[in-house]
């Protein structure tokens, strides 16, 4: 399993109130990928009660899932570092701020 890939893949999720891509909002911290090719996505949302919580999770799942070969899909969503603007990509800056 290739990390860029995956990395690749999650850019087709969409956070759908935002309508921007999870890797451009800065919610993935991390990628761990293990022997059995099952991966650990390690990320957080905008915020803690964001209504798009179970959207989001299953986007990445459901997107990951379709690779050949991907094992078992984990999202572990943590609160820390608390996500803020700063995040973003500059593409994403743009999208959201003009």
């Amino acid at each position: 399993m290739e990390r860029e890939v995956i990395e690749k893949s999650l850019y087709e999720v969409i956070d759908p109130e935002l309508a921007i891509n999870i890797v451009d909002l800065g919610l993935v911290y991390d990628i761990q990928i293990f022997e059995s090719n099952d991966v650990l996505i390690v990320m957080t949302l905008t915020t803690p009660g964001c209504p798009m919580h179970d959207s989001i999770v299953n986007g990445v799942k459901n997107r990951l899932q379709k690779i050949d070969e991907m094992g078992e899909v984990t999202v572990e969503l943590v609160w820390e570092p608390v996500w803020n603007p700063s995040h973003m990509s500059l593409e994403a800056k743009k999208q959201l701020f003009g």
